[in-house]
């Protein structure tokens, strides 16, 4: 894996643990890019949280606590960037969410209130907590502090969403768009995953561990608000076969 000087073994009971150089010009280079989706992520998800409280008056206190969590987070990740000394390259990260954006965008004007939960909520903070999770044990110990922090408030994110839905779940039609939603959004998320394998390798957070993590994550939000095992392994495939 590119960046490793060796392998460190704390105990025969743990897993070995790359050591990374993380003053190398190939390193901060990678990370230029991974620090400035964490940052724009962050950002966008706070933009999202407060149109969603805009869109669901009701729960306007706690989505604007929400989205002041992820300022937070997008505030942390900026000071780990500096911790590096690199300049996060913000236009590859714009770029990088525009797809996934605009849907957001596009549904949240035509008030699709299951869409744009699907999009944030779950698909968004699925990617997050599985990528902190991966890049945790690998992360300068700066980085660690921060992510090990923001990681668990995604969880509460992804709650939202999944007790929103679940509650609505028997309207057949909320489950229905929420189907159309993950059959138009996952396969972008694949394209994002594929954007990231190189740097995110150069990182030592194991691509396919990445993506194996982000689809148990995201199985689990769909189980917990209605759907069976059998219609879970069909909207991944669903997302899968649009991806191809």
């Amino acid at each position: 894996m590119a960046q490793l000087q060796e392998m460190a073994v704390a105990s025969a009971d743990q897993p070995l643990v790359p050591t990374l150089d993380y003053t190398s010009p190939a390193y901060k280079d990678a990370y230029s890019r991974i620090n400035a989706i964490v940052i724009e992520g962050e950002l966008e998800a706070n933009r999202n949280y407060l149109t969603l409280a805009e869109l669901l008056p009701d729960d306007a206190a706690e989505l604007k606590k929400l989205a002041k969590m992820e300022f937070r987070h997008m505030k942390g990740f900026e000071a780990c960037g500096k911790n590096l000394d690199v300049t996060p390259d913000k236009e590859f990260a714009v770029k990088f969410f525009e797809k996934l954006r605009v849907n957001f965008e596009t549904a949240a004007e035509a008030k699709d209130v299951v869409t744009c939960l699907v999009i944030q909520a779950l698909l968004i903070e699925c990617f997050a907590i599985a990528a902190y999770n991966i890049y945790i044990p690998v992360a300068d110990d700066f980085a660690r502090k921060i992510t090990e922090g923001v990681v668990k408030d995604e969880y509460l994110h992804r709650n939202y969403g999944e007790v929103w839905l679940k509650a609505r779940f028997d309207d057949p039609q909320v489950k229905a768009d929420m189907e159309r939603a993950n059959a138009a959004n996952l396969p972008i998320v694949w394209e994002m995953f594929g954007q990231v394998n190189q740097d995110a390798d150069t990182l030592a957070m194991e691509p396919d561990a990445i993506v194996e993590d982000f689809m148990i994550a995201y199985g689990e939000a769909l189980g917990e608000i209605g759907f069976s095992s059998r219609e879970v392994m069909k909207l991944a495939a669903q997302g899968l076969r649009a991806a191809a």
